[in-house]
Formats: C-alpha cells, sequence, structure tokens
C-alpha cells in the first residue's frame, strides 16, 4: 500500500525586498518528528486527520480546523494520533509579525495551544493556499501579518492596541496612488507605512476601511482593469500578464476570472468576435 506523506515547503517574501517566511502544507501517516524546537511561532491549521503533539510537559490534540500555535524556543514533537494519519498547514512567523496590533511589544503568550476560532482558521487556510500557489509579495505582506496580528490580538494575553487612525481617508489614498504609480513593482508596504509614520498594521486598517478591501487585492482589481484595456487592443493574454505586472498568466487568469467572471482568453475572444 502507498504512502500518501508529503511535504511541500514554500517560502514567500513580505514586501519586495521584505524578510521572507515559511509556508509547509504536509500530509503524515505515520511520521513523527523528533524533539525540536523553532526560533519562530509556528501557526498551524489542521486540515484533516488528527495530531498528538508533546508540548510544555503534557500532549496537546489537534482536529480538522484546529488553530496550533507554538510559540519560539518550545520543545515538541508531533505526529498522528490515529491510523488515518492527519494533514495540515503552516507558517513560520517572526515575533514581531504577531505584535504590530498590540500593546507593550512583548512577546505574545498563548496560554492554550489549540485554538478554536472557525473564521480565523477558515482566513488562515485560504491565505495559505492561495499564497503558496503564488507568492506574491504585496499579497503575503497584506495577507499575513493582519491575519497574525489578529490571531495575537483574539488569543494571546497581550492587549490591542487601538483601531482608530486619525487621517484614514488620507492614507488609503496616499497609498492607492503609490500603487496604481508603481504598479509593475509595487513599493512593500513596511516602507509605505515608515515613510507616513505608521505601524504595517496601522496602514492596513486605514487601507481597509477606506477602500474596503486590502491593498492587494485592490491593486489586482486595477490590474484587471488595464489588462482588459490591453486585450481590447489585441494583445494576447501572456503578453499582457507582465505588461500589467501579474507574475504570469496564470494570476491573471485567477484574478480576471475573481473581478469579470471569464477568462482573460474568454474576454479577449468575445471582443474580437464583436469587431468581426
Amino acid at each position: 500500500m502507498g504512502t500518501r506523506e508529503q511535504a511541500r515547503w514554500t517560502r514567500a517574501r513580505l514586501g519586495r525586498s521584505g524578510p521572507p517566511l515559511d509556508l509547509l502544507t504536509a500530509h503524515f501517516d505515520s511520521h513523527v518528528y523528533a524533539p525540536h524546537a523553532h526560533t519562530e511561532f509556528t501557526v498551524g491549521v489542521t486540515v484533516g486527520g488528527s495530531e498528538v503533539i508533546a508540548y510544555r510537559g503534557g500532549h496537546i490534540h489537534s482536529y480538522p480546523g484546529s488553530i496550533v500555535v507554538l510559540e519560539p524556543g518550545e520543545m515538541h514533537t508531533g505526529g498522528p494520533a490515529a491510523a488515518d494519519g492527519y494533514a495540515y498547514q503552516a507558517l513560520y512567523a517572526e515575533p514581531a509579525l504577531l505584535t504590530d496590533g498590540t500593546l507593550g511589544g512583548g512577546l505574545p503568550h498563548f496560554r492554550d495551544p489549540v485554538l478554536h476560532d472557525p473564521e480565523l482558521a477558515s482566513a488562515l487556510r485560504a491565505a495559505h493556499t492561495d499564497i503558496s500557489a503564488c507568492p506574491d509579495p504585496l499579497e503575503a505582506e497584506s495577507r499575513l501579518p493582519w491575519l497574525l496580528t489578529a490571531l495575537a490580538r483574539r488569543h494571546s494575553t497581550a492587549r490591542s492596541a487601538s483601531d482608530t487612525v486619525p487621517g484614514a481617508d488620507h492614507i488609503a489614498r496616499s497609498v492607492r496612488d503609490r500603487l496604481a504609480d508603481e504598479v509593475l513593482e509595487p513599493p512593500s508596504l513596511a516602507a509605505l507605512a515608515t515613510e507616513l509614520g505608521l505601524s504595517r498594521y496601522q496602514l492596513l486598517r486605514a487601507f481597509r476601511t477606506t477602500m474596503g478591501v486590502p491593498p492587494y487585492a485592490w491593486l489586482a482589481q486595477h490590474r484587471v482593469a488595464r489588462a482588459r484595456a490591453l486585450l481590447d487592443t489585441g494583445l494576447r493574454p501572456a503578453e499582457v500578464a507582465g505588461l500589467v505586472g501579474f507574475a504570469d498568466q496564470a494570476h491573471l487568469t485567477r484574478w480576471f476570472r475573481r473581478v469579470l467572471g471569464v477568462t482573460p482568453a474568454a474576454y479577449r475572444n468575445s471582443v474580437q468576435d464583436t469587431r468581426g
């Protein structure tokens, strides 16, 4: 009987010149990790089966939908809790990514390493899946720090900072204009936040509140609008993708369908047919 064990690592970058962040997608039937610790927070979502983890002198169990948070420096192991194995998605986050929207700046502490938060678990899974498939720097920087801050604010002992960002409209429009001007190589949100005298969380909060979407989603829609105009001229999707800043045709297609409901090729063909 063949094994289904597999593990796939993806390295995303938080912004064009920002720090890396590793993501792991894994399914293990029998593999048991040797005792080890990480310098980062390990944040995982169990997607199938159940896992048993030796942690803090005891054993914890995770099940589908569980969020597991292992703190830096904590020795642990992990293995299947039952014969059908376990599957999970995990990311390895520097502590600073969890402290941006909290007070004090200290290391967040999670009394309970296994959390039940279906909304956050679903959002973490979706971001992990999308960014693993196409590790776009702006998308990674827009989504992952925001979710990690939410994790710390909701479930750690850290106190939440105020969500009020004075001048949010002006901040959001400044960021929007910079993204539109530098569509091929957008600046990192960390750099923009520094220029505006903000934390990255404050910038994201101001942008989301004003524009209704995070920066990467706004830029993707802006790129789709530009792509549509270029397709109208007869250019092929493969040519258009790079001209508007998408990593490749697949990335263009994913967003074009999300925004307009059809693929770029189908849209181009319908335009050409109409002209004919």
